[in-house]
């Protein structure tokens, strides 16, 4: 497994979040030491802000609504050399991100995933863990990624995926950034990564509202067409 050595880039993590205050807690105590959690408050009610102040995380406040929205005010936000996005509900645990950024910071890749395996019933909805694996084959006809996940935890190198100059500020921004990275000509990778019951529900794939919308945003990102040059990504 790959692991971040002290000559490494330095890290943020961006952490995307909306009424997360019974999750924060745990997320922010397993982020990497050294690395700099910044946290982007979505217009919480519970608290989640001042939860996340007084842990020590950076924050963000970005009043736009939008999964979108707040990854790329957090992406704004951040200055390290390498960036990382995970999920701000316990799903994932931040202390898997080293093996991700080590991918990126040796070189091996520009882009790292981390593709979910469910440790526990309902962790992962059968029609969410569907709609993802159609999801996945709709991305390899479009990009020829063979892509087993389009998950939430992932790292790159900050400029270049800055330079992606990624649009969708709603659900399809995850999605965007591999399109766009693979329309650049960015090496990709997948890693395991467990995946838990997330605490409290989700705003997307726990209402069919947030489902139908998400659905939306991705089929848009998808019908894109691919960038007119594509480059040498983030070598």
């Amino acid at each position: 497994m790959s692991v971040l050595r002290k000559d490494q880039p330095t890290v943020d993590v961006v952490l995307p979040c909306l009424n997360e205050a019974l999750a924060l807690p745990w997320v922010l105590e397993r982020i990497p030491p050294g690395w700099r959690p910044i946290v982007v408050d979505n217009g919480s009610s519970d608290g989640s802000a001042e939860i996340a102040a007084a842990l020590g995380a950076t924050l963000v406040y970005e009043p736009r609504g939008g999964f979108g929205f707040a990854c790329h005010a957090g992406l704004l936000a951040a200055d390290a050399d390498i960036v990382c996005f995970c999920d701000c509900d316990a799903s994932l645990d931040p202390s898997l991100l080293p093996a991700l950024v080590g991918e990126v910071a040796d070189d091996r890749f520009d882009l790292a995933l981390g593709r979910r395996r469910p440790q526990t019933r309902g962790a992962w909805p059968v029609h969410a863990r569907a709609g993802n694996l159609a999801l996945s084959w709709m991305v390899r006809r479009r990009t020829g990624l063979r892509l087993r996940d389009l998950g939430p935890m992932r790292a790159a190198r900050r400029e270049p995926l800055l330079a992606l100059a990624l649009s969708d500020r709603r659900s399809g921004y995850p999605l965007e950034m591999v399109v766009r990275a693979a329309d650049a000509g960015w090496r990709v990778c997948e890693l395991d990564v467990p995946y838990r019951r997330r605490a409290g529900r989700s705003k997307v794939t726990g209402t069919w509202r947030g489902t139908w919308q998400a659905v939306q945003d991705m089929h848009a990102v998808l019908a894109q067409p691919p960038l007119a040059a594509p480059g040498a990504g983030a070598r």
